[in-house]
């Protein structure tokens, strides 16, 4: 209902109603500083009455989906998968990226360059998801309620890409992000506001989304990200076998994560190492319990998945 009614609007709701909630609260404690020693147990009821009641519309409205039956048990994908797979699956990805790379750039190292605004981006995601839905219906997507956060520049230091806003259902997409990665990240964020609540199956889904897109851009998008955590995986598990890999990885390909690893590093301060420790415990307090690790287990889906497709 919320997407039906906030959709059409242009701008974020939620982060408007955020910013008045965050200037009403320091409103009241400024206005409340000086009563605070003799009736803080007033005042700390109070913080927690509202807490209460903003933590139980955050699962009336969301926090259901965190029970929901996980992604590899309604799919039927395996979770395990050994070092052999994972080689082979890397292998195939890196192929795969290096041609889509050359067919749009016609130069090993040139990097990818988006050619379209953010607004056409999030109407062409859409493509995606239709091709998607057509091989599984329960990947339909509809009503879109996509917008540029308004908190861009805090989730950058924050060192997020963007969020699901609960209490309106909006997907909210940093616009500060490199732009060949934007396809891959607004596709997880409109999978959670389809009601997936994990991290990895968000990806997976934001992947596959991209990948099944006629767009080219797009499926580089979906390609390049699942590759670079395949990498990251291979960089920690076998440094030979990572260079090797590397080695093989068009240098077009490598620049743009070069310029991704340059954009987080600009931002990198002791702001998002707290976000994210708050952000690790609170996906484990709600039944994800690899934390932010989660996010590159969708790796574990990607493997068994194209076991049997091809890439």
């Amino acid at each position: 209902m919320s997407r039906i009614l906030l959709g059409k609007i242009p701008f974020s709701t939620g982060d408007i109603i955020y910013s008045l909630l965050i200037l009403f609260l320091i409103r009241w404690i400024w206005k409340t500083r000086k009563t605070w020693k003799l009736q803080w147990k007033d005042h700390l009821l109070k913080v927690l009455s509202v807490f209460s009641i903003f933590y139980f519309f955050f699962h009336l409205l969301w926090a259901l989906n965190y029970y929901r039956e996980p992604l590899f048990e309604k799919m039927k994908i395996h979770k395990e998968y050994t070092d052999a797979e994972l080689l082979s699956f890397t292998k195939k990805l890196i192929i795969k990226t290096n041609e889509i790379q050359f067919q749009i750039t016609k130069n090993n190292n040139s990097k990818i360059v988006f050619p379209y605004s953010q607004n056409e981006a999030f109407k062409m995601n859409l493509n995606g998801y239709e091709n998607l839905s057509k091989e599984y219906p329960y990947f339909k997507y509809e009503i879109p309620s996509v917008k540029k956060s308004l908190f861009s520049l805090p989730l950058t230091y924050m060192g997020f890409g963007g969020y699901l806003n609960p209490f309106t259902n909006e997907a909210q997409v940093n616009d500060l992000l490199p732009m060949y990665n934007f396809p891959v990240t607004t596709c997880h964020e409109m999978a959670h506001q389809m009601g997936y609540a994990s991290e990895s199956e968000c990806n997976f889904i934001g992947v596959l989304a991209s990948v099944k897109n006629d767009n080219l851009y797009y499926q580089y998008s979906g390609y390049s990200f699942a590759l670079r955590y395949c990498l990251g995986i291979w960089q920690i598990k076998n440094e030979t076998i990572f260079k090797q890999l590397k080695k093989q990885t068009h240098p077009g390909i490598l620049k743009n994560y070069q310029e991704s690893q340059d954009f987080w590093k600009q931002y990198d301060t002791f702001i998002d190492k707290g976000f994210h420790l708050f952000y690790d415990n609170f996906l484990k307090i709600n039944h994800q319990k690899d934390g932010l690790e989660g996010y590159s287990k969708f790796i574990d889906l990607m493997v068994n998945y194209y076991k049997t497709k091809e890439l």
